[in-house]
């Protein structure tokens, strides 16, 4: 009597289930950022976005500044922003480790503004966005393949190029066209730096094992 065939586990070793729950990580985050903003879009900006005087005696400010917004546009452009990621990550098999990658580099993203003693207070999800581009676009070209890969080599090249436009070394708060208030563009560059830090971290040690293929 034959033994009936397990079923297959194609990706990694893992099963459907398990890369349907990985998959529906990436967009919970992006979902949660989004409605997090909402919900604080009416909360006092003062007690929540980042200062540089509170960095170290208020460090839930790491968290919360990416979530308040100076008024409804930056709000929508943002949630907009949060959406496109979304899909984007989708879109490029993003699993849970990259969905934690991203998690970390949420706080990491305010915290790397210490860097620069210029800049005394900044808010806004775009920093936060950034950095789910860089993990997004970094885990297709290490682990994409053909196409894939070029994809994710032209985001990258793509967001270098805005953060070379944005020039934040040369001032982390500028005027831009289109906002009717100064942008913290250094929160755009510590948003792509701890992306890339925090993909890299995720590849290097992700496990290696040898990948089962579907039973003759």
């Amino acid at each position: 009597m034959r033994r009936a065939a397990r079923p297959s586990t194609p990706c990694g070793g893992r099963s459907l289930a398990d890369r349907r729950d990985a998959g529906r990580a990436w967009p919970g985050l992006a979902l949660l950022l989004l409605m997090s903003s909402v919900m604080l879009a009416a909360a006092p900006q003062a007690a929540l976005d980042w200062q540089a005087a509170s960095t170290w005696r208020e460090p839930w400010r790491w968290w919360t500044a990416a979530l308040v917004h100076v008024d409804s546009s930056h709000l929508l452009a943002n949630g907009l922003g949060a959406l496109a990621v979304a899909w984007f990550g989708h879109a490029a098999g993003c699993d849970r480790r990259d969905t934690a990658a991203w998690f970390i580099a949420w706080p990491l993203t305010q915290a790397l503004l210490v860097l620069d003693p210029r800049l005394s207070q900044a808010l806004g999800l775009s920093g936060v966005l950034h950095a789910g581009v860089a993990v997004a676009a970094l885990s297709l070209v290490l682990r994409g393949h053909g196409l894939p890969r070029l994809l994710g080599a032209a985001v990258l090249l793509g967001l270098l190029a805005k953060l070379v436009g944005e020039a934040a070394w040369l001032a982390p708060v500028r005027m831009m066209p289109g906002w009717d208030f100064p942008v913290a563009v250094a929160m755009h560059a510590s948003g792509a730096a701890a992306g890339l830090l925090c993909a890299g971290v995720a590849w290097a040690t992700r496990p290696r094992g040898p990948i089962r293929t579907m039973p003759p």
